[in-house]
């Protein structure tokens, strides 16, 4: 049997009491038993399977601040996020470069046995390669071997799958001493023994808070603490940072990124002051306010600051969440701590009273630059509003800011650093086409920064999408036309009630932070590709959407080197040394928010660590036919009942599975090509069914049966609609 094929038969067996318990349910006739063959297939290639790792040990790892800036010396190894405490990415090893990178092959493959998105930052310290894969289990290889050491499973309880927004994602580790911190789904963070993979400690960050929130990011450790911030900005949650001590697990501060009720003490005084810029009519603190800082974290030890990027507003309508606007910080900001106290330093707001989900949540990267003929400590930054700051990073204030894709909601920045916004830009109940959307100009995929290039490789794009505030968003979840309210989502926005006008695109951008303006481009045949790597063998890496991973010329954008690698490269790639030979590695796995209802290869296959250099011979591992079926027929449904099921499954389910028969389905099938026989028994799958235990909602208690023959018509009605299309 080919291993692909093993691999689809291990989705299957592994749930195996799922799948007999539907049969029993579904299959009441042999045509049925046909059309449902096929589709549980799809199903279990989309369940979740966790393979059990060998009882072997890695080399303890002894990282701290020392051994980071070491390290920056050579880059041998790649011992934090960002490669360095700067979040360069950009390697000073340049064995691999413009002349011989035509050479590169598979050195080693490494199967990461997850059927959902990979977003990590792989780390390697002392022949060990760290790597997170969905559901925030953890994976050590041997670098050398590309074979598993251990693997640790925090075991996220998949019925939690639901209280996210953007996919069972998790964007890497931490190390520290002896240690291996990862941020668990569900909100704990856990502290691992880096040489035998066991469990140290746990601590429950979000317990006795209310609303829903997750943890996708890798955390960060400075001076014997561990950072980390949290997701939920669309749950009804109040976004905060905490530290906790690295041995202990004892938390030692917290700090809030926006504030709470304002008839109830204040945290600190930056809550008092962040108070002053919200309208309290609107009682903002009942829905959280948002903020969540879920994605950037960096630390500069010269002038001991953490930086953290904050993100939207909860609900995302400015209009709707503080009446009167003001400011509303700290929402889309980057905001400058102590690392030892947590308190308030500083705060630049790169989009005041946003309201188009814009976060400001994109790494950071540090750089010391030449502007005006003067030196400057800087932070650069490219978050989802389309526009790249240059900000001082040793006070806040504002040097520059330009934007790197076209963009409709702004006209530029003032000389204080204040947007200049349009009609677009200011919200309002007419639906209007917003560039950049939701999905952002530039996501959390990393950017990389080339000194001997002066530029920043930006993964640009842009996903179209109509957004206006929601008039009927105080009436209840269910008088809304809002999407996914029915899992928890508070936006205060309707999503393409009028469809979009402007086009997707995917692009790398070389862009100049000193100049503000682009040196070159790559286009690139989707958006939501992945993150960059630069080194000082005068190239830049990045895995595509369209399953390739691609070197170009640093300087000149001149593509020299491509393979496929069997699906959606998000994840951003990393380099290092083994034994004196120059290795680069990415994490491979189609998913995320855009990644869960969408895909830009017919291709299907697990996560992966794929790992390349200069001669390697190993053979590239099989992938399959994603699997898909005919489009959806022979439903029976009562025309009346279109327009309702239609509200219901924007209500419920469009930001999983997508446009029935329209869009192709993701890391999640499309409900318009997985067969009658499932869309006909849908109810055995939405109340409490057997997907439930892989992360999809259960809606019992929040859809009737009634409900349900509703969206049956729905996704019937408009498969028949894509098929006339075609």
């Amino acid at each position: 049997m080919k291993p692909v094929h093993r691999f689809v038969m291990r989705q299957v067996i592994a749930s195996g009491q799922e799948t007999r318990f539907l049969f029993s349910h579904i299959c009441r006739t042999a045509r049925r038993v046909a059309v449902l063959g096929s589709a549980f297939t799809l199903l279990g290639v989309f369940s979740q399977y966790v393979a059990a790792a060998d009882a072997t040990s890695a080399a303890a790892v002894n990282v701290d601040e020392a051994s980071v800036r070491a390290n920056e010396a050579s880059t041998h190894e790649w011992p934090v996020h960002g490669l360095d405490f700067a979040g360069t990415r950009f390697s000073k090893l340049d064995q691999i470069n413009v002349s011989n990178v035509k050479d590169l092959g598979l050195a080693w493959s490494y199967d990461l046995n997850s059927i959902r998105g990979v977003e990590a930052t792989p780390l390697v310290v002392g022949g060990v390669m760290y790597v997170t894969a969905s559901w925030s289990i953890v994976h050590a290889i041997d670098v050398t071997t590309g074979k598993n050491l251990w693997t640790y499973d925090p075991k996220v309880p998949r019925r939690y799958g639901s209280h996210g927004c953007c996919d069972v994602v998790n964007r890497g580790v931490a190390l520290y001493h002896d240690k291996v911190f990862v941020a668990s789904f569900d909100g704990r963070l856990i502290a691992i023994d880096a040489k035998t993979g066991a469990k140290v400690w746990e601590q429950d960050t979000v317990k006795g808070q209310p609303g829903s929130y997750t943890i996708t990011q890798a955390p960060v450790v400075i001076k014997g603490k561990v950072i980390i911030g949290n997701s939920g900005g669309e749950f009804d949650t109040r976004g905060y940072v905490s530290a906790y001590d690295a041995d202990s697990g004892k938390q030692l501060w917290r700090w809030f990124v926006v504030p709470g009720n304002p008839s109830k003490p204040f945290e600190d005084a930056s809550m008092k002051m962040a108070a002053q810029t919200w309208d309290p009519s609107a009682k903002y603190w009942k829905h959280g306010g948002g903020g969540n800082a879920w994605n950037a974290l960096s630390y500069d030890p010269d002038l001991n600051l953490l930086y953290i990027g904050t993100g939207n507003g909860t609900p995302w309508a400015a209009k709707l969440r503080s009446p009167k606007l003001g400011r509303n910080l700290f929402l889309d900001s980057i905001v400058a701590l102590n690392p030892d106290t947590g308190k308030y330093v500083w705060h630049y707001q790169e989009e005041d009273a946003e309201g188009a989900d814009h976060d400001s949540t994109a790494d950071f990267i540090l750089a010391d630059l030449t502007i005006d003929g003067k030196p400057r400590k800087v932070i650069m930054h490219a978050p989802k509003n389309g526009y790249f700051f240059v900000i001082d990073r040793a006070t806040g204030k504002f040097i520059s800011a330009n934007n790197f894709v076209d963009v409709n909601w702004a006209t530029g920045y003032d000389a204080n650093g204040h947007a200049i916004k349009t009609k677009i830009g200011k919200g309002g109940t007419d639906p209007v086409d917003a560039i950049p959307s939701p999905f952002g100009a530039h996501n959390w995929q990393p950017m990389s920064y080339n000194p001997q290039t002066g530029l920043v490789y930006i993964p640009a794009q842009h996903v179209p999408a109509t957004i206006a505030d929601d008039p009927d968003w105080l009436k209840g979840a269910e008088k809304t036309n809002e999407p996914q309210t029915g899992t928890g989502w508070n936006l205060g926005m309707t999503f393409n009630a009028v469809p979009p006008k402007s086009k997707p695109f995917g692009r790398l951008v070389a862009w100049d932070p000193v100049r503000q303006k682009a040196a070159w481009t790559q286009e690139y045949a989707a958006p939501w590709n992945g993150g960059t790597l630069t080194m000082a063998g005068g190239l830049v890496f990045q895995g595509t959407a369209d399953g390739r991973f691609v070197a170009y010329n640093a300087k000149t954008g001149d593509k020299l080197w491509e393979t496929s690698v069997g699906t959606g490269a998000v994840a951003p790639p990393v380099t290092y040394t083994v034994n004196g030979k120059q290795y680069v590695s990415i994490a491979v796995g189609w998913g995320g928010v855009y990644g869960l209802m969408q895909r830009h290869t017919d291709k299907q296959a697990p996560g992966r660590v794929l790992t390349f250099a200069i001669g390697g011979k190993a053979s590239m591992p099989e992938v399959a036919a994603y699997p898909m079926g005919e489009l959806l027929s022979g439903v029976k449904y009562d025309h009346a009942d279109v327009a309702a099921g239609q509200k219901l499954y924007v209500n419920n389910c469009v930001f999983c599975h997508g446009v029935p028969g329209v869009d192709k389905g993701g890391a999640i099938p499309n409900l318009g090509y997985v067969g009658s026989g499932l869309i006909e028994n849908l109810d055995k799958i939405v109340f409490n069914g057997p997907l439930v235990e892989r992360g999809m909602p259960d809606f019992t208690g929040k859809l009737s049966k009634e409900d349900v023959v509703k969206i049956q018509a729905f996704i019937q009605s408009t498969a028949e609609s894509a098929r006339k299309s075609q």
